[in-house]
């Protein structure tokens, strides 16, 4: 490739780090908010200003060249060292803040978020959110990949090597059947109906299959979904029950007069509730988030749930 006199460009390296991790420059051009066609041409420029090949992005998946491996490395660090430049000036001066990314748990999206959202708007008077809502694994993906700032979902379990945590809320898993269908023991009468299972694509549908199996439970289940209000349609229609949680339970409020719902009538299983973020890069901010939120989650999450189901007052619970 002949060397030209551009210049590389903070965006052009962002743009090759996610078109080289996603291996396709229209997933990377998702992640990044950008056309398919501003993402290639800021990828021949920056391989213009070094002067060589980085990306063969005539392959599928895309694939980089020994000299893209090399710069990806360098790349990485370039991104980190500007994060940490921008998050030390907004931590120096919070309104110099102009932009923010938070991906947040779809159980919060109603209620929560926006309290979050309008509280730190009035202090941040000049910065652009950028709000990403979806399962918990896919936002743990999005912060690796530092297509956000800061995250709250569900623990994954997973290592978070780099990360800071602050725990917010415990919730348990319960059960939740037909109006009137469980009146004695209930494990024996559940094992009679449908499991209608959470999706196992999603990490909370793998803890529940791994926590029934650790209890020897093999139920009977014909349908997988991953919307609270599907399953909890069907469970008030009688076609099973299911597991979920109070914050599923809250969601779907619609068919809850329709709903039972009861603790789990086996070994009990529960969840954290956590704000993620990369560890230095945000000073005080996450943890000051974390502050705001737990208020938050007492008054719209813990207190109207325990209010209506009395027995989950001890289960469910701040961090």
């Amino acid at each position: 490739m002949t060397t030209s006199t551009g210049r590389i460009t903070l965006w052009g390296v962002e743009v090759f780090v996610a078109t080289a991790e996603e291996a396709s420059i229209s997933a990377a051009a998702r992640r990044l908010g950008a056309s398919a066609a501003t993402v290639s041409q800021q990828l021949t420029n920056l391989e213009g200003a070094i002067g060589t090949t980085l990306l063969n992005r005539g392959e599928r998946p895309v694939r980089l060249t020994p000299a893209g491996e090399m710069f990806l490395r360098r790349a990485n660090t370039i991104l980190n060292e500007a994060d940490m430049a921008r998050a030390e000036l907004a931590m120096a001066d919070l309104s110099r803040l102009t932009r923010f990314r938070l991906g947040m748990i779809e159980d919060f999206d109603a209620d929560v978020t926006p309290r979050l959202l309008s509280g730190m708007a009035e202090t941040l008077k000049n910065c652009q959110f950028l709000l990403e809502t979806g399962a918990s694994h896919r936002l743990y993906d999005l912060l690796d990949a530092r297509a956000l700032d800061v995250i709250v979902a569900a623990d994954t379990g997973s290592a978070l090597e780099g990360m800071e945590v602050h725990p917010l809320m415990v919730e348990p898993f319960i059960a939740a059947a037909p109006k009137g269908a469980v009146t004695g023991d209930a494990l024996r009468q559940l094992r009679r109906m449908p499991l209608i299972q959470y999706t196992t694509r999603h990490h909370m549908g793998r803890a529940i299959a791994a926590h029934l199996a650790r209890q020897n439970l093999t139920l009977a289940h014909r349908f997988e979904m991953d919307s609270y209000h599907a399953i909890m349609a069907m469970v008030a229609e009688g076609a099973g029950w299911t597991i979920l949680t109070p914050l599923g339970w809250l969601r779907a409020q619609r068919f809850r007069h329709s709903v039972d719902v009861l603790p789990l009538p086996f070994a009990p299983l529960e969840r954290t509730i956590s704000l993620t973020a990369r560890r230095d890069l945000l000073g005080a901010m996450p943890g000051q988030i974390a502050g705001q939120l737990r208020p938050l989650l007492s008054e719209m999450i813990v207190g109207p749930a325990v209010a209506a189901l009395p027995w989950l007052k001890d289960e469910l619970r701040l961090a």
